[in-house]
């Protein structure tokens, strides 16, 4: 799972970094400021979370057989791969369409994010010193 975890946070960072261009650029004179900042918003979780994603492939790598008897890392990479989708998708669907029914999906994005960090909380305190 390292490798898809980091060849998946390498490319969501990558579409975070131009979806904050096209939010720049293109966006700033077709929608109103706020829903460029909800655009921003989209973007600055996806980017976290994708450096976060990039941390769990890493060290997945350096634990090698450590993290191996150990699902927690892998639930919390498809937490983030998830909260990524639904929470900056959601807001960037909010963002460019305008329906608000999407902001209720937002959260459901959220909850996945903490359960991920969740999930690489208690999967530390396991690790063997």
């Amino acid at each position: 799972m390292a490798k898809i975890f980091i060849a998946i946070a390498a490319i969501l960072a990558g579409i975070g970094v131009a979806a904050g261009a096209f939010a720049s650029h293109a966006l700033k004179d077709r929608i109103t400021e706020k829903a460029i900042a909800i655009f921003e918003t989209g973007v600055r979780y996806q980017m976290y979370h994708a450096l976060a994603l990039l941390a769990v492939g890493l060290l997945l790598l350096s634990l090698g057989s450590d993290s191996d008897g150990n699902p927690l890392f892998n639930v919390t990479g498809f937490a983030f791969i998830a909260g990524i989708a639904i929470f900056s998708g959601s807001l960037y669907a909010l963002s460019l369409s305008g329906i608000k029914w999407l902001g209720a999906i937002t959260p459901l994005g959220g909850v996945a994010f903490l359960i991920g960090w969740g999930c690489l909380a208690v999967a530390a305190f396991q690790l063997k010193s």
